[in-house]
């Protein structure tokens, strides 16, 4: 086991672990390490705790030092900086009639290095726009182009929920999340309800996913002939939360359908959930 540190270097970053080196952290210090991008100075999002090394990203990094005053002070001097040069920016944008939005700027904690996060929605020739900004900065500059969700991560804001985005408080990474989660959650396919700001399918899908999938195999599904108390027939109703099911019989096709808990049916033949092409034509562009 080692004792490592969680540092985020930016707001709702990912959370990136270093060595603590047998210094002790809090959360909510600020500690100065090294990364691929050289030295930066990063807020402690997790407090000292014990990895296996079967579970580091190697080679793992040592944490340089805890931050002192004056790197603190760098780190409030840098955000000003940032905030000029995105006015700058956003103006040679302008100038040079590019379709762009520009999202963030960020420096690099000794200043060696300025970063430009947009999005647009193709390629985008920008050679002149970084010799601008370089001549403008006298520093290396590097224009990264970021999807409508790590521009939503960035932003931040509130869901439809009413709360902080998840990409924006507590989210490390963006888990994989599908039009098939949501119908196999019940969830209506209309883009307004199943979407979170960024117009993508919200992160909360994957959440409760595996409870779904567990009760998907418990549950005869929506088509699925059933042998009941009352005698076979086809389940037209699945609750899978209270695992309740409507149930047409077969002696009586039409009279009103029978209610019976899954634990009560014997499942003689299970139906599928799919999304059919017309469904995943309708929302195309939200996964």
């Amino acid at each position: 086991m080692i004792e490592t540190v969680g540092i985020r270097f930016k707001d709702g970053g990912k959370v990136y672990d270093f060595d603590a080196d047998g210094n002790k952290f809090n959360k909510g210090d600020y500690a100065v390490v090294e990364t691929v991008r050289g030295m930066e100075c990063g807020l402690v999002a997790k407090e000292n705790h014990s990895v296996s090394e079967d579970d580091i990203n190697k080679p793992l990094k040592k944490v340089i030092r805890i931050a002192t005053d004056e790197d603190i002070k760098i780190l409030e001097e840098n955000k000003i900086k940032e905030k000029e040069a995105f006015k700058i920016c956003e103006k040679k944008i302008e100038a040079h009639g590019l379709d762009m939005n520009l999202v963030d700027v960020e420096y690099t904690f000794d200043r060696s290095k300025l970063l430009f996060y947009f999005t647009a929605d193709g390629r985008v020739d920008f050679r002149e726009l970084v010799k601008d900004l370089a001549s403008a900065f006298r520093t290396r500059i590097e224009l990264r182009q970021i999807g409508v969700r790590d521009e939503s991560r960035m932003v931040g804001g509130f869901g439809i929920c009413g709360r902080p985005f998840c990409c924006n408080t507590f989210l490390n990474d963006f888990q994989p999340v599908s039009i098939k989660m949501a119908k196999e959650q019940g969830l209506s396919l209309n883009p307004t309800k199943i979407s979170g700001t960024c117009g993508r399918l919200m992160c909360c899908l994957k959440y409760e996913q595996d409870t779904y999938e567990h009760l998907l195999r418990v549950t005869p599904k929506v088509g699925a002939i059933v042998e009941t108390p009352d005698g076979r027939g086809t389940v037209i109703e699945s609750n899978l939360i209270t695992g309740m099911l409507k149930v047409t019989l077969d002696r009586r096709p039409e009279a009103a359908p029978q209610s019976f808990h899954r634990h009560t049916v014997k499942l003689l033949k299970d139906a599928k959930i799919r999304v059919e092409k017309e469904e995943l034509e309708a929302l195309k562009g939200i996964e």
